[in-house]
């Protein structure tokens, strides 16, 4: 099992930062793609930001140039730096890697989520 752990959320102003990060464990082999998530009730989740393991970063229209999604692979670990935040960013925050690990002779893909975070913009 590929077990993700991701911490950072809380409650800002408006105009404020967070930084948000994702540990993951396991035997890993590869990781293919890293990404964030953020829903909130009564709407599907929906994609912030996600890098590839060569990486290519993809931002939502609503982010971009506030955001930014960086890697660090020897750790296993994604962050989501978040700046300038608006109401509208206040969401739970999933954390969401893809790739494959080993176990035995095999090699099998995941597909592992976060636990979530809440992120709280308000005045």
């Amino acid at each position: 099992q590929v077990q993700l752990v991701e911490s950072g959320g809380g409650l800002v102003q408006p105009g404020g930062s967070l930084r948000l990060s994702c540990a993951a464990s396991g035997n890993i082999r590869s990781i293919n793609i890293m990404g964030w998530y953020r829903q909130v009730p009564g709407k599907e989740r929906e994609l912030v930001a996600d890098v590839t393991n060569v990486g290519t970063t993809n931002y939502s229209d609503s982010v971009k140039g506030r955001f930014t999604i960086s890697s660090e692979n020897a750790k296993n670990t994604v962050y989501l730096q978040m700046n300038s935040l608006k109401p509208e960013d206040t969401a739970v925050y999933y954390c969401n890697v893809k790739g494959t690990y080993s176990r035995s002779w095999y090699i099998q893909a995941f597909n592992s989520w976060g636990q979530g975070t809440q992120v709280t913009v308000s005045s």
